[in-house]
């Protein structure tokens, strides 16, 4: 199995393919995705709601990392997420934890400016 950064860095990679069930099946069945502004998403289902629905719109993802810190199943991302919506481009810094469990995410915590991500999502920025 491959460590827990190999894995996260793939994971990130993923989001090019802008595949909602793609990215659900890097997650654990019970995980929990937390976006910190926003409350928390448990298990499959409420995971993939979302990311379906944010990346129904998405016509680009990269993630860029900054500096990457792991620890056996932990690994803290320093990073600038970018998107494309509406043709109009966006980077975002963001500060992430991921924590793994028999080589998938069971939890990810993700801090970021979400005035600055709604203002892009709503196009008023």
């Amino acid at each position: 199995m491959a460590d827990a950064e190999s894995i996260v860095r793939e994971f990130c990679a993923a989001w090019s393919r802008l595949d909602a069930d793609e990215l659900t099946g890097w997650f654990t069945e019970d995980a929990v995705y937390h976006n910190i502004p926003m409350e928390p998403l448990k298990g499959h289902d409420a995971i993939r709601a979302f990311l379906a629905g944010f990346l129904s719109a998405v016509t680009f993802a990269e993630f860029e990392f900054k500096n990457v810190v792991s620890d056996g199943d932990v690994v803290m991302t320093e990073r600038v997420d970018h998107f494309e919506l509406g043709g109009k481009k966006a980077g975002f810094p963001v500060m992430g934890i991921f924590e793994l469990r028999d080589g998938k995410i069971a939890a990810w915590r993700d801090y970021f400016d979400l005035a600055q991500v709604t203002a892009f999502l709503t196009g008023s920025a």
